[in-house]
């Protein structure tokens, strides 16, 4: 049980790795294709720029596509950055209630091993019991 929860806690931390190195690669994409199309873009770091808060949807208006070669490029950034960073979130989101849940069936597993417990000592004595009446009533 114990190594089915460490498996999935596993999968859950390394599908944020990827979707954080995805998110990475879409933004460094991004922010060399606005470098390379946009004529108003001096640097790769503008191009980051205008790729994070495009794909973020932010928008502050201090970079902006004006061509429309880079508008349509907005729009694949837009699309690309909200899925990729949906992602992100979805699995940070995940990696937190995976530890709530699993603290959570700690809890429920001492809890039924308390009872189990409690149980067994139940049956012991009722063979107890059934063994005594068994041999026959005691004589005095």
């Amino acid at each position: 049980m114990a190594r089915i929860r460490r498996a999935r806690l596993h999968l859950i931390r390394r599908g944020l790795f990827y979707s954080l190195g995805l998110c990475v690669v879409i933004l460094l994409l991004g922010g060399i294709g606005f470098w390379w199309l946009e004529p108003g873009i001096r640097s790769l770091q503008d191009g980051l720029w205008l790729a994070f808060t495009t794909a973020a949807t932010v928008g502050y208006g201090d970079l902006v596509p004006r061509t429309h070669v880079g508008r349509a490029f907005s729009v694949v950034v837009v699309l690309l950055g909200l899925a990729v960073l949906s992602l992100v979130t979805a699995s940070l989101a995940a990696l937190f209630v995976e530890q709530e849940v699993e603290e959570e069936e700690h809890q429920i597993e001492r809890d039924l091993m308390r009872e189990i417990h409690a149980l067994r000592r139940q049956v012991e004595l009722l063979h107890e019991r059934l063994d005594r009446n068994q041999q026959g009533p005691s004589r005095p």
